[in-house]
């Protein structure tokens, strides 16, 4: 079957559904030009961090206990790149879509692994981000928090925190880091349950779309997998093929932004 007539089946799968769920990864916003973990400093060629580690351990729970200095290095790159990147037109369609689907009564939901933010900054309203987001700093040790909601103020404040590694809370000198779910950490329970129960014990959906993502994790195949069983129709977009590639009805190798451009596309013309 060729892209063309895999786009017009979705288009038109698109079209009969009410509930509809986006699960996204890091190549929807690599049309953002923003790097997946791997990608950060030039990793991905190296495959080790220039500490002699690799990424994601330089990410994980266990790096940020013994030495959060290398592990706040990683994270300033990569806060930098999102605040230095904008949201693409698959994260800008995906949220014109929602609230298209809210006017009839349906309703779009996003799952994403993306700590970057973009589908809330491009307008998505039901987005459970089970990485968690770069946007909101905590103290590890007091109540303190801090809510960075536009790109120029993580820009100012990730590069006044660099000045100090690791940077410190103001009021009571503990480490203070990120709201996100480093290497080796536990997802937060509650979005998931949340989400769980949309899912199994809400509506349901009937229409789920893989986006980008390279499914590594239970919790991104299973709810694909589970609306494969379930004959809910499913997509896959991503260039390459993943470990969901099998179960899905339609993969289409395509980068996000493309492929959902020409689903618009071809919505705007059958309207």
């Amino acid at each position: 079957m060729s892209n063309e007539e895999k786009l017009d089946i979705i288009t038109s799968l698109l079209q009969k559904s009410k509930r509809i769920l986006f699960i996204t990864g890091a190549g929807i916003s690599a049309d953002s030009g923003l790097p997946t973990y791997r990608g950060v400093g030039g990793l991905y060629n190296r495959g080790q961090t220039e500490e002699g580690y690799s990424i994601e351990e330089c990410l994980s729970g266990t790096m940020f206990r013994t030495k959060p200095e290398i592990t706040w290095k990683y994270m300033f790159q990569l806060g930098l790149a999102v605040a230095e990147h904008q949201p693409n037109d698959a994260h800008r369609i995906i949220a014109d879509w929602e609230k298209q689907w809210n006017t009839i009564g349906g309703k779009i939901v996003v799952v994403t692994q993306n700590i970057d933010n973009y589908h809330r900054a491009a307008g998505s309203q039901n987005v459970y981000e089970f990485h968690g987001s770069l946007r909101t700093l905590y103290c590890t040790n007091c109540s303190w928090s801090e809510e960075l909601k536009q790109d120029t103020v993580i820009l100012k404040r990730f590069k006044e925190l660099q000045k100090t590694l690791p940077p410190r809370c103001h009021e009571c000198n503990a480490i203070i880091r990120p709201r996100v779910v480093l290497f080796e950490e536990s997802l937060p329970l509650d979005e998931i349950e949340e989400f769980q129960y949309e899912f199994n014990n809400g509506k349901g959906f009937d229409l789920v779309f893989s986006i980008g993502t390279s499914a590594m994790f239970p919790y991104i195949t299973s709810p694909v997998r589970t609306a494969a069983l379930q004959k809910i129709p499913t997509v896959e977009i991503n260039p390459v093929e993943s470990d969901l590639s099998r179960y899905v009805e339609i993969h289409l190798p395509m980068r996000a932004a493309d492929a959902l451009r020409e689903i618009e596309k071809r919505r705007t013309i059958k309207e």
